[in-house]
């Protein structure tokens, strides 16, 4: 499977909507994911540029993707 370069994360309460691309744009997956699976997603997957709307929750999101090496702009 291609290496993950971007991770689209569109933000709620319980279910995540994330999408993932590589290098050349492809989309990898685009899949629900929980509150745990997004956790366990961003610690397993190798650092990326993390794309995320703003809202209540981006802060906490944000400081979480940083921890797990990502790019946080």
């Amino acid at each position: 499977m291609s290496e993950v370069n971007v991770a689209a994360i569109d933000l709620a309460n319980r279910r995540f909507q994330v999408c993932a691309g590589d290098r050349g744009g492809a989309v990898l997956f685009n899949r629900v994911a929980s509150r745990a699976k997004l956790t366990q997603f961003l610690e397993a997957h190798e650092p990326c540029v993390a794309a995320m709307m703003a809202c209540a929750t981006s802060h906490y999101w944000d400081t979480s993707l940083c921890a797990s090496g990502m790019t946080c702009d």
